[in-house]
């Protein structure tokens, strides 16, 4: 099979997870959320409140540790197989225009539409008018990501109400009916950072589009006046000059010249030259492959101590999150002292006024109620046991006194308190600063 058909059913079912997975719900639970009304944070069933998104760091650190890691090992193999802009590329140019409105051929990228031609005018207005609909549907895809999809739909049919989403949404497709239809690959070169870090992390064990001259002959070489220069080739040079892997390539490069940062990683211009060098019987002069490997025609491993370093950073990266998942707390509880520290009563009872906030993160009504460790030298002097409904917030005057048994210390005492709920197995330990003269 081809990279290109390779390619095409990898997108396709990158596109059917993507738009997929904001309609998969675990426990109720959506499993990838960052919803911005709720405040809430949706990971793989389990639900983060913003005040409990210290997993957060981990997985954006393994995100970003995961794209070094991918490129100096596989090159830009992200741009080429899984990134939206290819994708939309894609299904522009190679679906709608060549394939559905005949107005490229998919061998010949690198050839502009004669627009002269009225027809060729109805088609490329026809050819925005589908893309403009499904770019509708992609931003509305995304919108998913940050408004659950339950409430979306809610949302959607009562626009007036909800104007910030469908200007958002609207934006989001303006921007790729531009990027895609106008922008095109020039995006990859000059604008996506992406492509500007990848010399810094290949070296020759990295993965990438590569032609080999040691079988087709050097095509170019560097000259005073120019950097590439055609040259003459041997006898020897499997090389047919006859540049299908020039004409197929989106981004305008040529292979031959060597790495380039426009190039990636698509492999068309492997499956051209493949074409091309069958009726030859013999393999592609373009592979996917590292120096070494096509080259220099050495083994490389995949454990190399670079590698071991990624792969020893990724799963620390994992390992934390997990970690750090695990003290995930039931429901949300947040102690302020008032602007009065402290009280002295006519009997020497010390008093501590406390606001305590609330949040039930569960799915059911919970009761709550709380209870000191230290009952000896301190009592609770005002805090009644109280209802919470799903997802609802609440406010609570705590009050905390001293006992005739108190001893008093040095410093500020610190105290705990549980917080339980009545009707279920859940409980919060805080600790509180009691303030005394």
């Amino acid at each position: 099979m081809s990279y290109s058909k390779k390619r095409y059913l990898v997108y396709f079912f990158i596109t059917l997870f993507i738009m997929v997975i904001p309609f998969i719900t675990l426990n109720n639970n959506h499993l990838l959320l960052l919803s911005f009304d709720k405040l809430q944070f949706h990971f793989l069933g389990i639900v983060y409140n913003v005040s409990e998104l210290y997993v957060m760091p981990f997985l954006l650190m393994f995100l970003f540790i995961g794209i070094f890691a991918i490129t100096s090992i596989f090159g830009r193999v992200w741009c080429g197989w899984g990134c939206p802009q290819t994708i939309f590329r894609v299904i522009y140019r190679d679906l709608i225009e060549s394939t559905i409105l005949d107005l490229r051929r998919i061998k010949n990228k690198q050839k502009d539409i004669n627009y002269n031609k009225r027809s060729n005018q109805i088609k490329k207005y026809i050819a925005i008018v589908l893309w403009s609909i499904i770019c509708l549907i992609i931003a509305s895809n995304f919108m998913l990501y940050f408004v659950a999809s339950e409430d979306f739909f809610t949302y959607i049919q009562n626009p007036s109400e909800h104007s910030f989403m469908i200007i958002f949404i609207i934006s989001i497709a303006v921007f790729l009916i531009y990027d895609i239809v106008f922008m095109k690959e020039n995006f990859c070169t000059y604008i996506c950072p992406y492509s500007r870090i990848q010399s810094v992390l290949y070296d020759d064990n990295t993965k990438q589009v590569s032609y080999d001259y040691t079988r087709g002959g050097k095509i170019y070489e560097n000259s005073v006046k120019s950097i590439f220069k055609l040259k003459d080739l041997n006898a020897n040079d499997e090389c047919t000059t006859c540049e299908a892997c020039v004409k197929i390539c989106p981004t305008h490069i040529d292979i031959r010249k060597g790495l380039q940062v426009e190039c990636i990683n698509c492999l068309e211009c492997s499956d051209a030259c493949a074409n091309v060098m069958k009726k030859f019987d013999k393999p592609s002069l373009i592979n996917w492959g590292s120096t070494n490997k096509v080259i220099n025609k050495k083994n490389i491993s995949i454990f190399t101590k670079r590698n071991i370093t990624y792969f020893s950073s990724l799963f620390l990266c994992i390992f934390l999150a997990f970690y750090f998942s695990l003290d995930k707390e039931d429901f949300l509880v947040n102690v302020n002292k008032t602007t009065q520290l402290y009280k002295t009563k006519e009997n020497g009872v010390i008093a501590n006024n406390y606001v305590l906030t609330f949040h039930n993160t569960q799915d059911k009504t919970l009761i709550f109620h709380i209870k000191l460790e230290d009952e000896k030298n301190y009592k609770i002097k005002r805090f009644e046991s109280f209802a919470l409904d799903a997802g609802k917030k609440i406010k609570k005057v705590l009050i905390i006194e001293t006992t005739k048994d108190y001893v008093k210390s040095k410093d500020n005492a610190n105290i705990k308190i549980e917080i339980k709920t009545l009707n279920e197995s859940l409980k919060v330990i805080k600790n509180i600063s009691f303030i005394h003269p």
